[in-house]
């Protein structure tokens, strides 16, 4: 018994890996740091280095940037433009998706058009977009707006239709009307895909964010890309494209923490 104990104890010692050991935001740091290492190192290629700037090179067009204020203004004007159109397609979709998951008619009657839609990219509509709107803030809000709303429609429709039917069953059972089911059951249920769906929605949108700025903006962080692409400031391009992957991480990550307070009775739940 004691030699099968010993066993059982070597087998989870051997079995537990090195990242358990270690605090999350030290390999969360140890991570950039081999990123930062293997981005110089590749910078010193001279076929490689002269499209991709090192660390050093990136850092003073950075500073200088944000000493002469279009950073911010380029800053300003994209996150307006992502939180616009997010904001849009939010409020279009939680509507939308829970009548295509409520009522099958409904959702016979609209899920075609959102499948085919979804499979068209939201650069192939700028055309329309410009005629319709002009080349103003309308332009690139709908843009995004459309590719946020498709994502988003789809992730919080899959939540209504996952419900536990024995949820409903029982709800019914103690005498529930449809309101009480939908307002107590669906919704609540169905919550966790909502904040799915914000979080697929709000990559969607930065995502969409270059292709929106090619309506004739004249700031922001795509235009920002290129511009400097066509004057080949490799720099800049990559710092375009940087900013933008540090301000969707860190909207992400804001998220996933309102995730865990928000639904912290789903974990009560479950245990």
């Amino acid at each position: 018994m004691e030699k099968l104990q010993k066993t059982v104890v070597q087998h989870k010692t051997r079995k537990e890996p090195f990242s358990s050991k270690v605090h999350p935001n030290i390999m969360v740091l140890l991570s950039l740091l081999i990123g930062l290492a293997v981005w110089w190192l590749l910078s010193t290629i001279p076929s490689v280095g002269s499209i991709l700037s090192n660390p050093v090179t990136l850092l003073k067009s950075f500073m200088s940037e944000l000493q002469s204020g279009r950073l911010w203004s380029n800053i300003y004007a994209s996150i307006f433009r992502v939180l616009g159109g997010f904001s849009l397609g939010l409020l279009a979709a939680i509507p939308v998706a829970f009548l295509m998951g409520w009522y099958p008619t409904v959702r016979a009657l609209i899920e075609p058009w959102i499948q085919f839609f979804r499979t068209i990219p939201p650069i192939a509509l700028i055309p329309l977009v410009i005629v319709a709107f002009g080349i103003g803030e309308g332009a690139k809000i709908s843009v995004i707006f459309v590719a946020t709303f498709l994502v988003m429609v789809i992730s919080i429709y899959q939540g209504v239709r996952n419900v536990d039917p024995t949820l409903i069953k029982a709800a019914r059972v103690l005498g529930a009307t449809d309101k009480d089911i939908f307002l107590e059951v669906v919704v609540p249920a169905s919550f966790p895909y909502i904040l799915v769906g914000v979080r697929l929605g709000l990559a969607s949108a930065w995502t969409t964010l270059v292709a929106a700025e090619l309506t004739g903006a004249s700031k922001g962080l795509g235009n920002m890309i290129m511009e400097a692409g066509l004057y080949f400031r490799m720099d800049l391009v990559i710092l375009g494209i940087i900013i933008i992957g540090v301000i969707g991480f860190a909207m992400d990550k804001g998220v996933l923490y309102l995730e865990r307070k928000l639904t912290g009775w789903q974990e009560l739940r479950k245990s």
